[in-house]
């Protein structure tokens, strides 16, 4: 049984780097990958917590980004084969949802890190998402578009209440 996240990671991650380009050129590719790859990474396991979580996942499938990609209008479908598809039915919607309201939100960042770091997952391991929490200029720039809060809005949207509760009650988030 599978209790590894890595592939719906992977694909949330790459769904939301194709959605949110960054700009420039290799470098930047690398620094936005690695931000929308904190963030998802982050998202998925306050969604998963449990190895019991992740496995489950894993058997049933996260769902798949046909809704993200209707939502951001890429839902283009009748171009795609069967390898385009594939990849795409590991995107986790809640998963890139929350982890758009980390990117555009570094006061929930803080928060969903900090809810992180008793969990399952990191567990033994020191774990640091500094450019999540702590973009330089350069990241900035490279991922203009994955920080973007206008644009991230409506797939941030989908499941922000979710991930508030997930948190906990604090009057600052309801704002």
């Amino acid at each position: 049984m599978q209790a590894d996240l890595s592939p719906v990671i992977a694909a949330t991650t790459h769904w939301l780097t194709r959605a949110f380009p960054p700009s420039g050129g290799a470098l930047a590719a690398a620094l936005c990958e690695v931000q929308a790859r904190q963030a998802v990474t982050v998202a998925a396991w306050l969604r998963y917590p449990t190895a019991m979580d992740a496995a489950l996942v894993g058997m049933a499938g996260p769902g798949g980004s046909a809704r993200l990609d209707w939502v951001t209008g890429a839902d283009s479908t009748d171009d795609r084969d069967a390898e385009e598809h594939a990849w795409r039915s590991w995107v986790d919607e809640v998963v890139a949802s929350w982890a758009a309201c980390l990117l555009t939100d570094p006061d929930l960042a803080e928060l969903a890190v900090a809810g992180i770091a008793e969990g399952e997952h990191t567990t033994g391991t020191p774990t640091v998402f500094r450019r999540l929490l702590a973009p330089d200029a350069t990241d900035r720039h490279a991922a203009a578009l994955l920080r973007h809060p206008d644009l991230l809005a409506s797939v941030a949207g989908l499941h922000r209440g979710e991930l508030l509760g997930r948190l906990g009650p604090d009057e600052t988030l309801a704002a």
